[in-house]
């Protein structure tokens, strides 16, 4: 049987367009929340002196063009991190859709954190209501999309094939 060049270019094209998912013999990359900011980058570089504010007990950091700088390298990684969930859907199964946050409480009860310190996770698995304040496990491709929300500036994405409890 021969392939014509075009029928061979258009199924390559549409088998790159096909989302990577990891497989059972593709282990995740384990990485930290430092990992998200570009090498090079100190942390002390992303956040600013910022606002204080006495009278409402609130700090306002300023977050210079280093907060929105992401780590290419991840773009496209599977990867394994750990964090807290920052619900935004949520039905009686669990937590579908939620923002990874680097410590427990960022984004509620303090201003959220620089875009390249927080994930926006969809999983297809909900996570139980009543874990959802529990440290987390998150298994998934890792991708670039900043998004500038209400809520925050969010420098990540993923889909989580897997979430599961972090054990200390």
């Amino acid at each position: 049987m021969t392939v014509s060049r075009r029928h061979f270019n258009s199924t390559l094209a549409a088998c790159a367009a096909v989302p990577r998912f990891g497989s059972a013999d593709e282990a995740p990359r384990v990485i930290t929340w430092e990992d998200l900011i570009p090498p090079g980058v100190p942390y002390a570089e992303i956040i600013g002196q910022g606002e204080i504010d006495a009278i409402k007990d609130t700090w306002l950091p300023e977050f210079d063009e280093n907060a929105t700088k992401l780590n290419k390298v991840l773009h496209g990684a599977y990867i394994k991190m750990p964090g807290y969930m920052l619900p935004i859907d949520m039905s009686a199964a669990g937590v579908t859709n939620f923002l990874m946050v680097p410590y427990a409480g960022a984004c509620i009860h303090t201003p959220p954190p620089p875009a390249n310190q927080l994930v926006f996770v969809e999983t297809k698995k909900p996570w139980p209501g009543d874990q959802m304040w529990s440290p987390v496990w998150v298994t998934g491709r890792m991708r670039h999309e900043l998004q500038h929300t209400s809520l925050a500036d969010i420098g990540y994405a993923m889909e989580a094939d897997l979430i599961e409890a972090y054990e200390w």
